[in-house]
């Protein structure tokens, strides 16, 4: 479908996000959060796009992509992660920085030049904050992985993701010199804060609060 406006990209990819962390099913108001706009907007959005058949309206229930929207939504974060790896590997940016860039080069529409892109990086899976990037049938692979809180102590492991991509998180990471592919193991569990010891890269030893634990994701190397 080729007659959509940045907007209703905007409105069919998060919904996308809402749905993987949500129900089946999202309401106006889960929407109009996360776009920080008035549930009203919202609700003649939605009706637009169901009109486009990309939604399903359920009475009572909320709304989810149809199978037409649910394949443009994997389209447009396809070319987002794509070109934030493009920024991060090529241009050199940090991975801090690609976010707001990346979310004006998702809606260039030629397919064309996507498959060049994917294709020139060499097809890669995972975007730089470690989110699989969907091949140009929508099928993503997914990682083993777990959140740094339930890794056993002395377990070894890899980061593999981050659960979030706010800039302040990624320059808090970056100032401690963790990133995608840092070996991290707990040496420690604090119950007064549930803050963690951990060493990384088998060199440095500091204390992590729990906040910033849960927004880690590893892959386990050698198990305890």
């Amino acid at each position: 479908m080729g007659n959509l406006s940045t907007t209703e990209e905007n409105y069919i990819k998060t919904i996308y996000h809402l749905q993987q962390s949500e129900d089946a099913t999202v309401g106006t108001n889960e929407v109009a959060a996360k776009l920080n706009t008035k549930a009203a907007s919202v609700t003649d959005m939605l009706k637009r796009l169901n009109s486009k058949q990309v939604l399903n309206y359920e009475k009572y229930k909320g709304f989810s992509l149809s199978n037409e929207g649910e394949k443009i939504a994997l389209g447009i974060v396809r070319k987002h992660r794509l070109w934030e790896f493009f920024l991060v590997e090529k241009l050199n940016f940090r991975w801090d920085e690609v976010h707001p860039i990346a979310e004006e080069l998702e809606h260039i529409s030629s397919p064309l030049l996507v498959e060049r892109l994917d294709s020139f990086l060499g097809h890669p899976k995972f975007d730089p904050h470690g989110d699989p990037i969907p091949d140009s049938n929508g099928k993503i692979v997914l990682q083993s992985q777990i959140n740094l809180v339930d890794l056993p102590i002395g377990s070894i492991s890899k980061v593999s993701a981050v659960g979030s991509q706010s800039s302040e998180l990624l320059e808090l990471l970056t100032h401690k010199d963790i990133a995608i592919g840092t070996f991290i193991s707990v040496k420690r569990k604090f119950s007064f804060d549930n803050s963690l010891e951990i060493e990384t890269n088998h060199t440095h030893t500091f204390t992590i609060s729990r906040e910033v634990a849960l927004a880690l994701f590893v892959t386990i190397v050698i198990e305890k």
